[in-house]
């Protein structure tokens, strides 16, 4: 998968060369994570890259893109509880700090998760998870993938 599009999620989602986009909602992207040691992890990207952070958008935009969330978060949910019984919830945060642009992360949490990491934020695993070529989005994930494309279907529809 060639880089390119991570330098601009936004824009190469709107032209289609975004492989992590599972589809369009109304006001951004539903995207799968590019790390997945927690597996069905998702990103709903802003469909406008100037914007920055929720109170940026007009009020129609900002409760859009928090019905995006929430759409994305059930069907995380849903998927996750279906393919793992080890399923416990889903965590939705909408944080900022690194990338520029409004983007929210959809986080599946599990019970085979370690003891010390299962009831904290998912930002204190250690760094070896986010770069672990064990963890890096790959065809291995097209299961889940599938399934929550499948579950975002079924809640638009």
């Amino acid at each position: 998968m060639a880089d390119d599009w991570r330098k601009d999620r936004i824009g190469s989602a709107h032209r289609g060369g975004n492989p992590t986009v599972m589809r369009r909602l109304d006001a951004g992207f539903a995207a799968i994570g590019d790390v997945q040691f927690l597996p069905g992890y998702a990103v709903l990207l802003a469909d406008d890259p100037a914007v920055r952070c929720l109170s940026e958008l007009p009020r129609d935009r900002r409760l859009a893109f928090l019905s995006d969330m929430d759409r994305l978060g059930e069907a995380v949910e849903r998927a996750c509880k279906r393919l793992d019984p080890a399923f416990r919830r889903v965590n939705l945060e909408i944080l900022g700090n690194t990338d520029g642009f409004l983007h929210a992360h959809v986080w599946p949490r599990y019970t085979w998760e370690p003891a010390d990491l299962v009831g904290l934020p998912v930002w204190l695993y250690p760094r070896e998870r986010w770069t672990d070529e064990r963890y890096a989005l790959g065809p291995e994930q097209d299961a889940v993938r599938h399934a929550i494309g499948e579950e975002l279907d079924r809640l638009t529809g």
